[in-house]
């Protein structure tokens, strides 16, 4: 699927642009994760763009990750495949890849990121756009708070796996961003 065709909407509109009123809708769905990270605001916020930093922390433990399109400015697209190393494990887009696309929505430098992300999937449980909020503030007791929100997961995708992903990928966001400040 190419990543700039418009993102599907999550709600079903009758005739007349009216919402159907007989139309069931499931309940939105969310998950929210924190993390500290001992560094700066403005390097976790350059890690949340840059599309080798992207790829090295958003892949969950056991597979590996391939950015194919990444434009990191308010209305940029991306394009993300996290590939299972595992041959036995089946994934959401392909045998073993799962492959999302999305747009980036809101950009607050050092402060906010805001991504629509929809996976590439034939699989119905999974269809619909996600939003991603990632919030960072100043702690308390020094280095930044990151808050990530996920909401509106499709029914089929697992809020306990998802929080599960987001805590391991944001622990290596950690590692990444606290190793380089370290080291400059």
């Amino acid at each position: 699927m190419n990543p700039k065709t418009r993102m599907r909407s999550s709600a079903r509109v009758g005739v007349g642009g009216r919402v159907a009123a007989s139309q069931k809708f499931p309940p939105m769905i969310s998950t929210q994760v924190s993390h500290h990270i001992n560094a700066p605001r403005d390097a976790v916020y350059q890690a949340l763009l840059d599309a080798t930093s992207v790829a090295t922390w958003m892949v969950p433990d056991g597979m590996t990750s391939e950015v194919h399109v990444f434009d990191p400015c308010e209305g940029g697209v991306f394009r993300i495949s996290l590939t299972y190393d595992p041959p036995t494990l089946i994934g959401k887009t392909s045998l073993q890849t799962d492959t999302f696309h999305g747009l980036f929505v809101k950009l607050m430098p050092d402060e906010q990121v805001v991504q629509l992300v929809e996976f590439e999937t034939f699989d119905p449980e999974m269809f619909g756009e996600m939003r991603i909020t990632l919030t960072l503030t100043d702690s308390e007791s020094g280095g930044t708070e990151l808050h990530a929100v996920h909401d509106n997961l499709p029914p089929g995708l697992s809020p306990w796996d998802n929080e599960a992903g987001w805590r391991t990928s944001l622990a290596k966001l950690a590692s990444l961003v606290e190793r380089a400040v370290q080291h400059a």
